[in-house]
């Protein structure tokens, strides 16, 4: 069963937290993170990404840029900024995006939960990548950016949440990118023993973004061996019915030597496809494809579309299994360069212009997999294939942190 803890979170000023909070540091590339802090010495940025404050083309994994990140985490806790609560709580954090609300607890989610598979994973990790979060924690000693956690839907933890969301929020602050940021301290102890005694009702959690930080904070705890806080991790838990997955969609650098009308031949074997089509795919099994100014809509055949195996009737592993490796010659999209993903915050026009400009031969637009599908395939131990899911809306590092 789950274990979560309240912890004594470090947050911003209430009337700064529009300015301190920003973006997970892995959504953003250095220049568009240089020019989203700039004339901003509060952006949090400079903590999570610091190379925009050394010369560009600086290595972002080079121990200068670990050291700028403290010296600029120390001046926000100096200036009080950033203050840490005297006592142990959790708390909600809601964001609103458009017509969609989502509402999560904020806890110290359990190591040793992770390590035995309670809390459950569905994607691989990259070494470096790990190795990149271990050293940004351990230098500020400090989780700043939070794991991305869901569990099935409770009733009563429903009906709890929506008491406390009745009352004055703690912090309230819109983003330039439009998404509301509400954060509700929790202080009854009633309260907090009532979640924590339903969380340990609950078989597990899955994480759905934040695999690398999960993955760093199980490092960490074992080369502490537990000591401090280093046992637990930040955590932002959401119940499985208020998650919203869109598109990870795939751009691709050449036809493989094909002319198009080749391709498209070789499509047809695959796919039923409807000329014009459109942009965005209405259902599972359903995918557009862009090239040469045109968008086609494409259907995997039935063959194809009737696999009853989770991960391999994904639209993402057919893709790939049935187009991206036989007809386009990318049998790793991990590490190949002729492939490059793009997130489906972005939208079918960002495929547009990348197509257009001639910086990609054409695109694919997928269909969103569904939160069902990722429980389903992490509790039976699979792993998704890379970029598979894209959520939104990303939480804001500097919400909340989480000393260890």
């Amino acid at each position: 069963m789950a274990t979560i803890k309240p912890f004594a979170a470090l947050r911003p000023s209430a009337h700064l937290a529009a300015r301190i909070c920003e973006l997970p540091y892995d959504v953003m590339s250095s220049e568009e993170a240089r020019v989203t802090a700039a004339g901003n010495p509060l952006s949090f940025l400079h903590v999570s990404k610091p190379e925009i404050d050394l010369a560009p083309g600086t290595d972002p994994y080079s121990a200068e840029v670990y050291a700028t990140g403290l010296k600029n985490f120390h001046q926000l806790l100096d200036q009080g900024a950033l203050t840490q609560d005297s006592s142990q709580h959790f708390y909600l954090y809601r964001q609103i995006m458009g017509g969609h609300t989502q509402l999560g607890l904020v806890a110290a989610a359990s190591c040793e939960d992770y390590l035995d598979n309670i809390i459950k994973k569905h994607e691989l990790t990259r070494p470096d990548k790990e190795d990149d979060r271990v050293r940004h924690v351990e230098v500020l000693n400090a989780q700043t950016g939070p794991v991305f956690l869901t569990y099935r839907a409770n009733p009563t933890l429903d009906a709890t949440f929506a008491k406390v969301v009745d009352a004055t929020p703690d912090i309230d602050f819109r983003a330039q990118d439009g998404v509301q940021h509400t954060a509700w301290v929790i202080r009854t102890q009633e309260l907090i023993q009532l979640i924590e005694t339903e969380f340990a009702r609950t078989p597990c959690l899955y994480i759905a973004d934040g695999h690398h930080r999960s993955a760093a904070a199980a490092r960490i705890f074992k080369s502490r061996q537990g000591t401090g806080e280093s046992g637990r991790f930040l955590a932002v838990i959401f119940p499985h019915n208020q998650m919203q997955i869109l598109p990870y969609n795939r751009v691709l650098k050449d036809l493989n030597g094909l002319t198009p009308e080749a391709l498209l031949q070789k499509l047809d074997s695959v796919f039923i496809i409807k000329t014009p089509g459109e942009a965005r795919p209405t259902q599972k099994h359903e995918l557009g494809f862009y090239c040469l100014g045109q968008w086609y809509t494409l259907h995997f055949r039935p063959q194809f579309a009737t696999i009853e195996d989770p991960i391999e009737s994904l639209d993402v592993t057919l893709l790939q299994k049935l187009v991206l490796d036989p007809i386009f010659g990318i049998d790793n999209p991990r590490t190949s360069q002729r492939i490059n993903f793009v997130g489906g915050i972005r939208g079918t026009s960002e495929l547009e212009k990348r197509v257009d400009a001639g910086e990609y031969a054409c695109a694919f637009s997928m269909f969103p997999t569904s939160i069902e599908d990722l429980m389903v395939i992490a509790d039976a131990g699979g792993i998704m294939p890379p970029k598979s899911t894209w959520f939104e809306p990303k939480l804001r590092d500097a919400m909340f942190c989480h000393r260890i």
